[in-house]
């Protein structure tokens, strides 16, 4: 169940003075966001939501180390790191890499997503994989390529931190762990796209909406997910219509509950029930990929 706050302005000054002050300035930025964010959105519900006093999901500061590699280096080489990881706010629908853009960063979502996109020559859009605080955004730049030909977007809101492109292939070269990490994380994303391609042939729209929800839940800290129809339709390459009626079929089974452009998971096991085995594919590869860095 989601941790709470009161929306109003004496408990959100209170959130901001019990921060560490080592983290006051990035979860005050956090916080200030977030609400922004939602009051932009809509602005009749935050009023309702002021004056009643209405429940809120709590608001967290967010770490380096929330991302699982750079969780997984040994203190010295994260400690050596650490110095070089720039934080960056990430907004949904921002690209991060447009096709044939010069790549001058790599990416490790915190608590934020990213789309890993297939764009036809006319303009169509199709997610081939996803990307959170289990991975990086950039690999073809230790890989060796300077460009990419798929472009990137942020699916949802959040932060990551950011390394030169310069400071990644020096560490990448000389540093075994990271490599050996990167590696290994890019193993699964191979895996994660070639899955995404058969399940974009081979499984329904309503197989596919499932497997979006739930491998976003797998990189939230809650049960929702803040996306509109319109959204999920574009990067599944579907007509929003096909989500719309999808999203009924779920609500109506008792499995999410969906509203204006949030959509809250209320029986998790009865959505895997639901999925196409595409999903289960995936994250027991991202599984064993954590299992191999703890082992090793």
């Amino acid at each position: 169940m989601l941790k709470t706050v009161i929306f109003c302005e004496h408990r959100f000054m209170q959130i901001l003075h019990i921060c560490k002050q080592g983290h006051q300035q990035s979860a005050t930025q956090t916080a200030e966001w977030k609400i922004k964010s939602f009051a932009a959105r809509d602005q009749p519900a935050v009023n309702k939501l002021r004056k009643n006093k209405m429940a809120i999901p709590h608001i967290t500061p967010h770490s380096p180390k929330q991302n699982h590699l750079l969780a997984a280096l040994p203190d010295a080489d994260f400690r050596r790191l650490l110095p070089e990881l720039e934080a960056v706010q990430m907004k949904i629908g921002q690209p991060l890499y447009e096709t044939g853009s010069q790549m001058r960063h790599v990416y490790f979502p915190a608590n934020s997503i990213v789309s890993l996109l297939y764009v036809t020559r006319n303009g169509a859009a199709t997610e081939i994989a996803v990307i959170g605080n289990e991975g990086m955004v950039g690999v073809a730049l230790f890989m060796g390529g300077e460009t990419t030909q798929n472009p990137t977007m942020v699916k949802s809101s959040g932060y990551a931190y950011r390394l030169k492109e310069s400071v990644i292939k020096e560490e990448f070269k000389h540093c075994e762990s990271l490599q050996y990490i990167l590696l290994r994380y890019t193993h699964a994303l191979l895996a994660q796209i070639t899955q995404t391609a058969a399940c974009n042939r081979h499984h329904s729209i309503d197989q596919q909406f499932c497997r979006c929800l739930l491998s976003s839940l797998d990189r939230l800290p809650s049960n929702e997910v803040s996306m509109t129809q319109e959204f999920i339709a574009n990067t599944l390459g579907v007509r929003r219509e096909s989500v719309t009626e999808a999203a009924k079929k779920l609500q109506s089974a008792g499995l999410i509950h969906y509203s204006r452009g949030h959509i809250i998971v209320t029986d998790r096991k009865g959505l895997e029930s639901e999925v196409c085995e595409c999903y289960s594919v995936v994250k027991k590869e991202y599984d064993r990929m954590r299992s191999d860095r703890i082992a090793a």
